[in-house]
């Protein structure tokens, strides 16, 4: 059985995720070793490679391997080579009312979001986490609050979040997003 790191959905075979279309990683093909058999005969003409004698088709044409005849080259005039002539002098003046810097600062930043996050794929609203909990995708990056600090830590195989990249994890395991490991009470 395969199961995904992202939704932990079973499946028996597949490259994707059946529920979240998360790409498996697939392992490679595992040597076997082959021993021939005494009995098989390993070819079937004696010498291998006898030649075959070949008679040409009667009513075939042959010109797929005909030489080209030397042809002239034939220009045609309306056809738009893409060269033009000389532009000339060009007066190249700047534009006056053009702004090429920044506008002066106020003082005031726009505050990096925080919160809820809103996938972009599937609009599912959740408090926090890096992969979306309905379709899996990542989710955008914003600067989160400091999270409360729990005085509990959750038990051994519990379900939780990842305590960097607060997606779903289970306590005691490292997490499938990231690696990390989540801590559990002991």
């Amino acid at each position: 059985m395969i199961i995904c790191p992202v939704c932990e959905h079973q499946q028996a075979q597949g490259t994707e995720c059946e529920v979240c279309g998360k790409k498996l990683t697939a392992v490679g093909p595992v040597a076997v070793a082959v021993a021939p058999l005494a009995e098989l005969e390993q070819t079937q003409i004696a010498g291998g490679r006898a030649p075959v004698p070949v008679a040409a088709i009667p009513d075939l044409e042959l010109t797929a391997r005909q030489a080209v005849r030397d042809i002239a080259v034939q220009p045609v005039p309306e056809l738009d080579t893409g060269r033009s002539t000389s532009p000339g002098n060009v007066v190249v003046a700047p534009v006056q009312d053009m702004d090429t810097g920044r506008a002066a600062s106020d003082g005031y930043r726009t505050a990096a979001p925080t919160g809820p996050v809103v996938c972009r794929y599937c609009r599912n609203v959740q408090e926090r986490g890096a992969v979306c909990d309905r379709c899996g995708m990542r989710l955008p990056k914003v600067r989160l609050a400091q999270p409360e600090v729990a005085s509990k830590l959750p038990q051994a195989g519990e379900r939780t979040t990842c305590t960097k990249c607060h997606s779903p994890a289970h306590a005691g395991r490292a997490c499938v997003t990231c690696g990390t490991l989540v801590p559990a009470a002991e």
